[in-house]
């Protein structure tokens, strides 16, 4: 159930995005947001432990703020496995990433479903 809104906050969340900032962040279509959506929470699920644990220094020496860099790695893949869904620099993945990160905060928090 937890990967299901997951991926339902994050097509939301890139649906906002292509809304907000036209010109850097560039989403094909509807099905193009839900296969990214589904393609960065199994991202999410499977990678990320990974790159967690192995940017552990990093990741205490910034306080956290490397995680930040981390999601934002995630989502420069999933544009590079998704067609027609792309950004137009790091900077801008980056931006979504904050918006993915408060998104999924909010509505997730930190509580087990």
């Amino acid at each position: 159930m937890r990967f299901v809104m997951q991926a339902a906050i994050n097509m939301a969340v890139f649906l906002a995005c292509a809304l907000l900032f036209p010109n850097g962040f560039i989403l094909a279509n509807m099905a193009t947001a839900a296969g990214a959506a589904v393609i960065l929470a199994l991202l999410t699920r499977l990678v990320k432990p990974v790159l967690v644990f192995v940017s552990l220094p990093l990741v205490v020496l910034t306080f956290g703020l490397f995680m930040l860099v981390i999601n934002t790695l995630l989502l420069e893949l999933t544009a590079h496995l998704i067609h027609g869904f792309a950004f137009a620099s790091f900077g801008w993945a980056m931006q979504v990433a904050v918006l993915l990160t408060v998104a999924d905060f909010t509505f997730m928090g930190k509580h087990k479903i």
